[in-house]
């Protein structure tokens, strides 16, 4: 069996998506995902380019050797272009691959480690009435674990609040947006924020909170300390990660959980993190990391740590990415949690897929393969279309972290 053609798929279904099918001689074909928001186009470049000619007349089934050929033959290693490229070939081969022995994914890698995959959705407000209304929503729904954002006073607007509660899109405008950033009000408002939710909802749900890389690691140690007595799930990404030893720090003075790592592209951007037991949940996700060969080796390093697996799981992962993680999260025996946005009656017509909600978990389906596939002709409707991710600055007009 030889890999026949490969191409790259992009499609806006209300956002961008790219797409990798890979097809065999014999007809058997596989997709992965290579969506890298607000850069989409740099990841088609580099697989149409460079990647896709490398492929042609490849045996499909040698998955191990494929993802090192991609990783050491391109000498530059590492950074979330090439990542995002390699877990596209990756998670396609290991779709033909599980096509190929009849069974879902999660029977190939080992089989199921539980009945049902937990995830989290996401809860935002203006204010914090309003993010209190769309905690009640999602219990309604049936989460069990839910995000809490909500507005600061005397900031028009900040990460993760918007008009569109179900299906939030960062990326949203031709040229970068810029939001402004006050860190004092952000930690005088979020505790009240959680004290609320604990006081209406109780100690039952499982609430988290994302800081999304915009404090020190001192700052981010007095919130944490701050929130200890609303036992969050987990703080996400309190600071900017490229510095690990900054958790350090934080370690030193929370006992708050800590999650972190959906910008991380290979094992070495987390090492230290997990090594130290600087951080309870590493976010590392299939598109990101590397695909599914590479994200096994993150969590068998994490395992060994009492750190536990916290997959990205925003809508800048289409539903290809999205059945992928949930065939891993199903067998990976240090699971934590999934993020789980909903995408778009469009996406979901354009990327068909047997993965289904229930009670505050996503089931992968029995389908072989991952379960995801795409329908071309309802892709080719939605050109696309160029979008860009906002920037952050403080009130001064310093450039900030976003």
């Amino acid at each position: 069996m030889k890999i026949e053609a490969a191409k790259v798929i992009v499609t806006c279904p209300g956002r961008n998506f790219v797409t990798l099918k890979i097809v065999t001689d014999d007809g058997v074909y596989g997709l992965g995902d290579a969506t890298l928001n607000g850069r989409e186009l740099a990841v088609v470049a580099y697989l149409e380019e460079h990647v896709v000619p490398c492929l042609i007349g490849r045996d499909p089934q040698q998955i191990e050797d494929i993802w090192q050929y991609l990783y050491r033959g391109a000498y530059w290693r590492r950074g979330p272009v090439t990542m995002a490229a390699i877990a596209a070939v990756d998670t396609a081969l290991w779709d033909i691959k599980s096509k190929l022995a009849n069974m879902p994914l999660y029977q190939l890698l080992g089989g199921r480690s539980r009945d049902g995959v937990l995830v989290y959705g996401h809860a935002n407000g203006k204010d914090i009435q309003e993010t209190v209304d769309e905690v009640q929503r999602y219990l309604d729904m049936g989460y069990r674990a839910i995000r809490a954002q909500c507005g600061v006073p005397g900031l028009p607007s900040i990460y993760g609040v918007s008009g569109d509660k179900m299906y939030y899109e960062p990326a949203d405008a031709d040229l970068p947006t810029e939001n402004v950033w006050s860190t004092e009000r952000y930690l005088d408002h979020v505790p009240q924020l959680f004290e609320t939710l604990r006081n209406r909802f109780g100690f039952e749900p499982h609430f988290l909170h994302d800081v999304h890389h915009r404090l020190t690691p001192i700052e981010a140690a007095r919130l944490g300390k701050a929130l200890e007595d609303y036992r969050l799930f987990w703080l996400e990404d309190a600071v900017p990660a490229e510095n690990q030893e900054g958790f350090r720090l934080i370690r030193e003075h929370t006992v708050t959980p800590l999650a972190v790592g959906e910008v991380f592209n290979t094992i070495w951007d987390c090492k230290e993190l997990i090594q130290e037991q600087l951080i309870d949940y590493i976010r590392a996700t299939v598109v990101h990391a590397g695909g599914i060969t590479h994200l096994r080796r993150i969590a068998d390093l994490a395992a060994l740590y009492h750190v536990r697996t916290g997959c990205h799981g925003a809508t800048d992962l289409s539903p290809v990415c999205m059945g992928a993680a949930l065939h891993f999260d199903t067998w990976v025996p240090n699971f934590g949690i999934q993020e789980y946005m909903r995408h778009t009656s469009e996406t979901d017509a354009v990327f068909p897929h047997s993965y289904w909600f229930k009670d505050g978990a996503l089931h992968p389906g029995e389908e072989p393969g991952h379960g995801v596939d795409i329908d071309e002709t309802e892709a080719a409707k939605y050109p696309y279309q160029r979008a860009y991710l906002p920037v952050n600055r403080l009130q001064d007009g310093t450039l900030w972290n976003w």
